[in-house]
């Protein structure tokens, strides 16, 4: 990794949890094939902090991470984020809020192949409408190490530095909260350390909040703090600070 950074994010809210969820239940299906995926699940989410949510197959941890992120519905509960509720806010409202408060990291990365590095990292800020800040932009070039690859496709990059465009692409809007979904799940054990260093890095230098869910206990042990969920409940929950 490289050094600190030179500048600052730009300002967000910084009082209470970024995210506060309450008895929130997800089903699917109806009747007796109905599957409760969630089953009354309270979190909070603390700011400036690295949480990873683990668990087996099938109890329930991508349904958390879609749900607290406004990429499903709840059938009850409430989820607050960065202060405002998610569950009752119309299409439009919620859309906005993800482009603006809300940066994603996928398993697959999802970097659009006609478009440069530098083009991809904007792409949330040209879709918002949103002023691009340069500084903190050419911060983020160099804190991931790729200030000279700025100008290169996808298909010109390496798989890590393809990995670096991607993370720097959630950050750019300075959102409330990233969510890293599966964000190792494919990759080798190298490659695997880099994206878990530059997730910290977001946490450690930026300030960042990350919610990433892995079914890796080795990656799950790089954040802060590990929320465990089996048959839809929370079942336990770890802080991992004084570990460290």
């Amino acid at each position: 990794m490289t050094a600190a950074p030179q500048a600052a994010p730009p300002s967000v809210p910084t009082a209470g949890p970024a995210i506060v969820a309450r008895e929130v239940t997800r089903r699917y299906g109806r009747g007796a094939g109905a599957v409760t995926a969630l089953d009354g699940v309270d979190l909070d989410i603390e700011r400036g902090a690295f949480t990873a949510i683990m668990g087996p197959s099938g109890s329930g941890k991508s349904t958390l991470l879609h749900v607290l992120a406004g990429l499903d519905a709840v059938d009850a509960g409430s989820i607050l984020v960065d202060g405002t509720e998610i569950t009752t806010l119309r299409d439009d409202a919620l859309t906005r809020l993800r482009r603006e408060r809300i940066g994603f990291v996928f398993q697959s990365f999802n970097l659009l192949p006609m478009l440069s590095a530098e083009q991809n990292i904007l792409l949330p800020l040209d879709l918002a409408g949103a002023r691009v800040d340069r500084a903190w932009f050419e911060t983020l070039a160099e804190a991931f190490g790729i200030t000279d690859r700025l100008s290169h496709r996808p298909a010109e990059l390496s798989g890590g530095q393809i990995q670096r465009v991607a993370i720097a692409r959630a950050l750019v809007t300075s959102p409330a909260v990233v969510f890293a979904d599966e964000p190792t799940g494919n990759l080798d054990s190298r490659t695997t350390g880099e994206v878990l260093d530059f997730l910290r890095l977001s946490v450690d230098e930026f300030g960042q909040t990350v919610v990433m869910v892995t079914h890796e206990r080795d990656a799950a042990e790089r954040a802060d703090r590990i929320v465990s969920l089996a048959d839809g409940r929370i079942a336990g929950d770890e802080d991992l600070r004084g570990e460290r």
